[in-house]
């Protein structure tokens, strides 16, 4: 993990953060408008997700749903877009990534940064084996390695190993080729990028976390508050 580059990356995120929301505020102000006009409802929504640490943080989107209720299946959390709960403005900036803008507020914060794993409900927080919290020690991103290797088409299996493959190999260029593969995501689709990961990788991760990662105390405690260290 390279530690040096991330906090590097954290203060590159904050000023990139600070200039997207000056510079798309005409599209902030544009969606908002069509979000209230469609049903007078709430513009943002919020959520509690588990950020860096397993500190619980407020996640903010764009509302693109009639309601927050929604009947939610953890082993299949991606809601698509033909479920009826989806209002006509919510396909459009879901299908372009743009509900997902005001987490720009979430980088300013220090919540989240651009690029790593994407942050979860604080319902999987107990499914995580011990060397999957490696994820935990970056902020979560607004794109990440799962999101560009097949997102809502991958198992859960699948994402973790994303999630702790990039936690363990953040680099400039991983983040240059994340990126770039995002663009293409919003353009041609997730299925067309999709990656499954095959066993012997799988093993290999996980082997290389156990060997070279130790899990914090403190994080245990935020992640498993019942459980007595």
């Amino acid at each position: 993990m390279n530690r040096v580059y991330i906090r590097v990356k954290y203060g590159i995120d904050f000023f990139l953060a600070l200039f997207g929301l000056i510079a798309l505020s005409p599209v902030f102000l544009l969606v908002a408008i069509a979000i209230k006009a469609e049903d007078g409802g709430k513009v943002l929504f919020k959520q509690r997700r588990t950020g860096a640490g397993g500190k619980k943080f407020d996640c903010y989107k764009f509302r693109s749903m009639t309601s927050s209720h929604v009947s939610y299946n953890k082993h299949k959390r991606v809601i698509q877009d033909d479920n009826p709960n989806v209002t006509r403005v919510g396909r459009i900036i879901r299908k372009f990534k743009i509900d997902e803008l005001p987490q720009l507020v979430n980088v300013l914060k220090g919540d989240m940064c651009f690029i790593a794993p994407r942050p979860l409900l604080p319902v999987f927080d107990r499914d995580y084996e011990d060397w999957e919290l490696v994820k935990f020690e970056i902020r979560p991103g607004l794109t990440g390695l799962g999101q560009v290797c097949g997102n809502g088409y991958l198992s859960m299996k699948d994402r973790k190993y994303y999630d702790a493959y990039y936690a363990m190999h953040a680099s400039f260029g991983l983040d240059l080729k994340i990126l770039l593969k995002t663009l293409g995501v919003v353009v041609f689709g997730e299925k067309r990028f999709l990656r499954p990961v095959c066993e012997s990788d799988y093993r290999k991760l996980r082997l290389e976390v156990k060997r070279r990662y130790t899990v914090q105390p403190e994080m245990l405690a935020e992640l498993r508050p019942s459980v007595t260290l």
